[in-house]
């Protein structure tokens, strides 16, 4: 087994408590690495450290110096891409062809950051009184907590770090329990590209840990991807301490066929919304609106396609889609699988966990299309993350609007339509902070990813990203040359 240690103050440790647990390969079932479990005491020497280094060094550091650590770790994580990617598969059931890609975005969004690290601009505003210069600055918050999911662990990290760092913060890292590996072994990445020790910390472990890093002094921000009920405790923590927090959660997103889309395009746009990475991600396109002129021929196509859907090995690079990244979720997706099918949802694929003897070991289930689904059923209201897809007809674009918008979260939406005034109306009128018009699941380090609702609020990526790490001071200079006492007697 490759035993993993934390990374804190530029040291590797394996805690104060020196108390550990194994992480489980979701395709063998069987334990491959050993991750610490940090203590609370941990948690703060992290946060001291982080403390220490911004005060000391990062704070202090130019721009164009964080941007060159910053553009040597984009060259490693490129360098590194396929062996990261492999820890990162056999830690969550990922497909190889996936993860490879995502180290590869990772290094480009950190490239992009780095572009920023010395363009923090402020603004001159102009006041009633001449005699006064009013400016802005951009600084940063301090020290940073950034917690991450378990199903795309690198992915998600590039989504904040980056940015955090760019603005001048120091960070205190804490992935998922489910899957620690790949952010542990990016750290040596981070060793070797020289970053000043304290800058960036990783602590492992359980939900008390990143319990910890919500509650205790020294964190002036909050970052949190995961599930929305988690999130909810993040923000009242956050409130509890009045430090800002950004929050991206889960997904419910509508996918909206209509009846003059290009066919082809939008049905394996809609098969790569749902059943890419599983299902295993908070964007995917799970319920698929699709207009009664065309709903049959789609279901049909859909069918045909999931059908042919290569499960397998995820490092292989033949496999078409991977596991269920750990057994509690595989158990959750069964679980609404199978609610689905009673609340009387038509089952038209899949349905339950892989059958083919050579995946027995491993947490598949199958590509799952319900159609003739109700708005109202759970299967349409939940967010399931897993390859389950509800397939909904509509006749009218208003029908549309109403179901897509019919649910609590609000994170993105797809439009497939070649009627560009129908493809404006549909923009504006979706509850979703992201809008794809005949594409799906398409992501860029310059483009602004958030939801709405439900699904969280704040920015990452983009230029929007750099200044959710950035704080706004305003400073007045009064160049007159006046004695301003109002204390003085009038003559």
């Amino acid at each position: 087994m490759k035993s993993y240690e934390m990374f804190i103050n530029g040291t590797w440790t394996s805690g104060s408590d020196r108390q550990r647990f194994d992480t489980l390969n979701p395709y063998t079932q069987t334990a491959w690495a050993s991750i610490p479990q940090a203590s609370i005491e941990d948690v703060r020497g992290a946060i001291a450290a982080a403390r220490g280094a911004f005060d000391s060094v990062w704070r202090r550091m130019p721009g164009l110096k964080r941007a060159a650590l910053m553009t040597r770790l984009a060259e490693i994580i490129e360098r590194e891409a396929q062996p990261l990617a492999v820890i990162e598969s056999t830690d969550n059931g990922k497909v190889i062809r996936e993860t490879s890609a995502q180290m590869i975005y990772a290094a480009r969004v950190f490239r992009y950051f780095a572009g920023l690290a010395d363009k923090l601009r402020g603004s001159t505003i102009p006041l009633d009184n001449p005699d006064i210069l009013d400016f802005t600055l951009r600084e940063p918050y301090g020290v940073v907590a950034l917690i991450t999911a378990w199903n795309s662990p690198i992915a998600l990290l590039a989504n904040k770090l980056p940015a955090a760092l760019a603005a001048g913060n120091c960070v205190v890292i804490k992935p998922s329990e489910h899957a620690s590996a790949s952010t542990l072994e990016f750290c040596r990445y981070v060793e070797e590209a020289g970053f000043p020790p304290g800058v960036i910390n990783v602590v492992t472990g359980d939900a008390k840990v990143g319990a910890a890093m919500t509650e205790l002094e020294g964190v002036d921000k909050i970052s949190f991807t995961g599930s929305p009920g988690v999130g909810r405790r993040v923000a009242t923590a956050a409130a509890q301490r009045l430090i800002p927090v950004t929050l991206e959660l889960g997904g419910k997103s509508p996918n909206i066929i209509f009846g003059d889309a290009d066919l082809p395009r939008a049905i394996v746009g809609a098969l790569a919304g749902i059943f890419a990475a599983t299902g295993q991600t908070c964007i995917a396109g799970s319920r698929l609106l699709v207009q009664r002129s065309v709903y049959d021929t789609v279901v049909t196509q859909l069918v045909e396609r999931a059908n042919k859907i290569v499960l397998g090995n995820p490092l292989d690079a033949a496999t078409e889609m991977g596991t269920a990244a750990n057994r509690p979720q595989f158990e959750r997706i069964i679980a609404a699988i199978d609610e689905a099918k009673a609340q009387g949802a038509n089952l038209k694929a899949g349905g339950g966990g892989a059958t083919d003897p050579t995946l027995k070991n491993g947490l598949f289930i199958k590509p799952t299309i319900f159609s003739d689904v109700h708005p109202d059923m759970s299967v349409a209201q939940s967010e399931i993350f897993g390859p389950v897809l509800s397939v909904i007809p509509f006749e009218s674009e208003e029908e549309a609007i109403a179901i897509a918008n019919g649910t609590k979260l609000g994170l993105a939406a797809g439009v497939w339509t070649q009627d560009i005034s129908r493809a404006m109306r549909m923009i504006r009128a979706m509850d979703s902070g992201v809008v794809w018009v005949n594409t799906y699941r398409m992501v860029s380090a310059q483009a602004p990813f958030g939801g709405r609702k439900g699904s969280g609020y704040g920015k990452e990526r983009g230029d929007e990203g750099l200044l959710e790490f950035s704080v706004l001071k305003n400073v007045m200079v009064d160049f007159s040359g006046e004695d301003r006492d109002p204390f003085a007697a009038k003559t």
